[in-house]
């Protein structure tokens, strides 16, 4: 067959799935319990698939900006007596702003290092009676530094001095960002199978209860594929209908989410930024297609059956 005819073929199939045919249609039951199944269950799935992808693409964004922000930053403690630390910590910037690959250096300041520890401590820690260790903030440039020659001279020049370049714990964080995420996808998988499997189960029990229809039907020369068609054609539109309104209401809870903050850390931002509200505008027409094939399989299979 041709392009052309290809196409066609496409365009009469859609054309069919939408027009319909009222003597086909008439086989199918337009109400009971397989039209309620086949719609609570689309918007069931359609509105935990949302929830699904909105994780899915905020842990996307949070493993993004754990490895371009934490990268090409370190930190430096200095932890010595009272009475060096001062000394200690302008060696060590020195030493910093001497390093090949190192941007800039800052020590952190009493107010700075206060708001570090306000999440644990609370907002009256006294600080000056306090032996907290001095900080400096390292950042490098995109071809780093060589961390074990600035230990060693970090060592030489300001022995209280350890340098974190949070490699420790920050490829973790990130791996697990990436595994959360490859889960959200895992799981709009599977919600997109269990959704191909109620509706068949739906399909079938429409099919067998209207067994007696289909033979009458079959007598007057209706083909399998004629009546198959109008299961396919209803059950479509219960499912792209029932899809529609879990995606509505999907999108509404997930707009009602906290938005992200910096205090927020991980529990905020899980919804969609910019244009990435487009893609559940995806999940009507791919819960139709699922729809489609799970019910043109179950159609055709079960008319096989039926004698």
């Amino acid at each position: 067959m041709s392009i052309f005819g290809q196409a066609r073929a496409i365009f009469d199939a859609v054309s069919d799935l939408v027009a319909g045919d009222r003597a086909a249609d008439s086989v199918v039951p337009p109400t009971g319990f397989t039209a309620t199944l086949t719609t609570f269950t689309a918007g069931s799935m359609a509105f935990l698939t949302v929830f699904a992808l909105a994780l899915s693409l905020a842990t996307g964004r949070l493993a993004e900006r754990w490895a371009s922000e934490l990268a090409q930053t370190s930190t430096v403690r200095i932890s010595a007596p009272p009475e060096e630390i001062e000394a200690q910590t302008l060696a060590a910037q020195e030493v910093l702003r001497t390093t090949p690959g190192v941007v800039r250096s800052r020590i952190m300041s009493e107010e700075e290092q206060m708001l570090l520890l306000e999440p644990w401590f609370g907002p009256d820690l006294p600080l000056e009676d306090l032996p907290i260790p001095r900080l400096i903030e390292v950042v490098e440039d995109e071809n780093g530094y060589d961390a074990a020659g600035l230990r060693l001279r970090l060592a030489g020049e300001a022995p209280g001095a350890f340098l974190d370049d949070h490699t420790r714990w920050r490829r973790p964080l990130v791996e697990a960002a990436k595994r959360l995420r490859g889960l959200g996808w895992i799981a709009i998988g599977l919600l997109a199978l269990s959704t191909a499997a109620m509706i068949t189960l739906a399909a079938r029990a429409a099919l067998a209860a209207n067994a007696q229809v289909i033979r009458v039907t079959r007598l007057v020369g209706a083909r399998d594929v004629y009546i198959a068609r109008a299961f396919v054609r209803r059950f479509t539109i219960r499912a792209l209908v029932g899809a529609t309104i879990g995606t509505i209401a999907g999108g509404i809870a997930v707009a009602l989410l906290p938005s992200a903050a910096d205090e927020g850390a991980f529990l905020t931002g899980l919804g969609f930024q910019g244009i990435q509200w487009l893609w559940p505008l995806t999940i009507p027409p791919l819960a139709a297609l699922v729809s489609f094939a799970a019910t043109r399989s179950a159609a055709l299979r079960t008319l096989n059956e039926v004698t």
